[in-house]
């Protein structure tokens, strides 16, 4: 009787253990990817995943496997990402472009976001009425109006209204176009194409040597850029982590910083003791070939006690 229950005492806490193990085998990692894009701090794919400031605006959809950034004026698809420039690249669906032009209510910036423009992305804002728009103002003796744009860049205007063609077959008139360069704006900048009275917007980057007077051939989309914290130092615990196949992360209740390792497993320095051979069970932790021993162990032992 008293080797009955002995038995009986170890197998419950044997499955009690088997089932904990199975949990932590089957949880998520934090993704090391979201589509084609590399995944790397700050940015993260979900809850406990990259720095907290970023998770509120970046997303991935793990459907669709989409990066997204979310604003208060919308959700914008990331192209790319450039870590070692410290840019994110981003498209809105409801920009006009060489191929289509669309009505838009703007873009922007909350002002609390970890985001501020890079310097090389212009805004282009397109069928703004002369009469009424801000980015115009009377001269001071009444008799016209003059434009707040950047003069330098007219020519943009010029090349938009003319050589692209889904602009062009609109039939516009060029002194209704505005080129805006948001320098040194920050994150409390926001484009309200309304209140600007302007039907639609351009927003490119990186315009290549010669391709100016080539439309067709800009990157149309959005650059921003990013800093790690107020003295922009990339955190030295994030770079170990990264460098044993962990993904940076912080604590949901207390944002502090923790390494997610390869099966879920966190820690607050690196994953490199996953490959330590002293580790025995920890490395196949997430396995499913420990699983399966185990659940004939199991079987076995369920087996005996009958």
């Amino acid at each position: 009787m008293t080797l009955k229950r002995s038995s009986s005492s170890s197998f419950f806490f044997f499955l009690f253990f088997f089932f904990l193990l199975s949990s932590h085998a089957s949880s998520q990692a934090c993704q090391k990817t979201c589509g084609q894009i590399p995944i790397k701090y700050p940015l993260g794919t979900g809850s406990g995943c990259g720095d907290p400031r970023f998770t509120r605006y970046i997303t991935c959809d793990p459907d669709q496997q989409t990066l997204t950034l979310t604003t208060h004026t919308g959700c914008y698809p990331i192209t790319s990402v450039d870590y070692a420039k410290q840019e994110i690249y981003v498209t809105d669906p409801s920009m006009s472009t060489c191929a289509c032009t669309r009505p838009s209510h703007g873009f922007g910036l909350d002002w609390d976001a970890p985001f501020s423009f890079h310097d090389d992305t212009v805004f282009t804002l397109l069928d703004c009425s002369v009469d009424e728009s801000s980015v115009f103002t009377p001269l001071s003796n009444g008799s016209g109006r003059v434009s707040l744009c950047d003069r330098q860049s007219s020519s943009i205007c010029t090349f938009l209204y003319s050589n692209c063609r889904a602009i062009s077959l609109i039939n516009l008139q060029v002194s209704t176009c505005c080129v805006y360069v948001p320098l040194d704006l920050g994150p409390s900048f926001e484009m309200d194409l309304n209140k600007l009275k302007c039907s639609s917007y351009s927003g490119f980057y990186n315009l290549g040597p010669g391709q100016e007077s080539h439309p067709e051939n800009w990157n149309y989309g959005i650059a921003l850029k990013y800093k790690f914290n107020v003295f922009d130092e990339y955190p030295g615990v994030c770079g170990g982590c990264e460098r044993s196949n962990g993904a940076c992360g912080f604590n949901t209740q207390t944002s502090s910083f923790v390494c997610n390792c390869p099966g879920g497993i966190n820690t607050t320095s690196d994953c490199f003791f996953l490959y330590n051979s002293a580790s025995i069970l920890v490395p196949w932790f997430s396995r499913e070939w420990v699983m399966y021993p185990l659940s004939w162990v199991v079987v076995w032992m369920v087996m005996s006690l009958r």
